[in-house]
């Protein structure tokens, strides 16, 4: 968790961002997905300068440091800073890393597709938009995943006396997917609904417990204000967000990246925001359920069969009733 703070943010709750930090480098496929996670924590500046080698890689990599700062209006410096805020030690690494990106593009990689959903786009339009937008939106979020984070999230979840998640609206939803299924093999999870039990509950963390934020903005008081009590009383604290200098992350030990999805007039709660989310919860179980099979195991296959009957009950013939007019 970073310490480098540089503005108060205030929505519901006192809180801080911090100033995004470089990460290691990624690989040239996953670049794209590196600028839609940090891009909305850059300056105006810095967007332009990822946005353009994003878009156009191999354009890009043929020019120099002040030919790329004469095309985006911005300057050498911030040329090198967004070089190292994507991960690369320099504008060089991040060049021959455009060169690579535009080589794969060229083998044959499926290019960029447009999706946004028009008010008379046909049934089969928006099936095929929406499907290209929730694989788009996997590939970043694994392109982008910081897996030496997911496995410290993992070995804190699997070792927990007791976890909380907690979001709202559509994250919350994503929270208690999280919970149910650390549940069903024995953990000891929670996903409160009410803000105010949200609340109550943080206070009673305390070290060897885990509080999680599902929050895709990271700006939301109703997910902080948790956590943040939480983190105070000494537990350990995850954020999954897709804003990677956003308030949440000030009070997260671990931060999981998810994809920075678009969010549109006729989707304001978009899928594949939710998507996103969705993917690094069953990288989370998946790796907890590894660390715990001997008593995750068991587990699991007591609820099966529980569960076993309710989804074999006998059906009665159903018979439409017909009237005469």
């Amino acid at each position: 968790m970073s310490e480098n703070v540089k503005e108060t943010f205030s929505e519901g709750v006192d809180t801080t961002v911090p100033v995004p930090l470089p990460v290691p480098a990624p690989a040239p496929a996953a670049l794209r997905a590196r600028v839609r996670s940090l891009g909305p924590s850059m300056t105006r500046s810095m967007q332009a300068v990822a946005e353009a080698v994003a878009e156009d890689p191999a354009a890009c990599a043929a020019l120099t440091v002040s030919d790329l700062a004469a095309r985006t209006g911005t300057s050498e410096a911030t040329v090198v800073r967004t070089a190292r805020l994507l991960g690369y030690p320099g504008y060089r690494d991040l060049r021959l890393a455009l060169a690579a990106l535009a080589a794969q593009q060229e083998s044959g990689a499926a290019p960029a597709v447009t999706v946004d959903i028009a008010v008379d786009d046909s049934l089969a339009d928006v099936v095929a938009k929406l499907a290209q937008e929730e694989a788009q939106t996997l590939a970043d979020t694994a392109a982008g995943l910081d897996v030496a984070a997911l496995g410290s999230a993992v070995a804190a979840l699997a070792g927990a006396r007791r976890i909380e998640i907690y979001g709202v609206g559509a994250s919350g939803l994503v929270a208690q997917d999280l919970a149910q299924k650390l549940s069903r093999i024995g953990l000891i999870a929670h996903a409160p609904g009410d803000p105010h039990l949200a609340v109550t509950t943080a206070v009673l963390l305390r070290p060897g417990d885990v509080a999680v934020a599902i929050t895709h903005s990271g700006g939301t008081g109703d997910v902080i204000e948790p956590l943040r009590t939480a983190f105070e009383h000494g537990a350990t604290t995850l954020a999954l967000t897709a804003r990677a200098g956003s308030p949440v992350v000030h009070y997260a030990d671990l931060v999981l990246a998810t994809s920075a999805a678009r969010e549109t007039q006729l989707r304001p709660a978009a899928m594949s925001s939710r998507t996103s989310q969705l993917l690094v919860v069953d990288c989370l179980f998946v790796g907890v359920a590894q660390q715990t099979y001997e008593t995750a195991a068991p587990a699991l296959a007591a609820s099966y069969e529980a569960l076993a009957p309710r989804h074999h009950t006998p059906v009665p013939t159903a018979k439409r009733n017909s009237t005469t007019r």
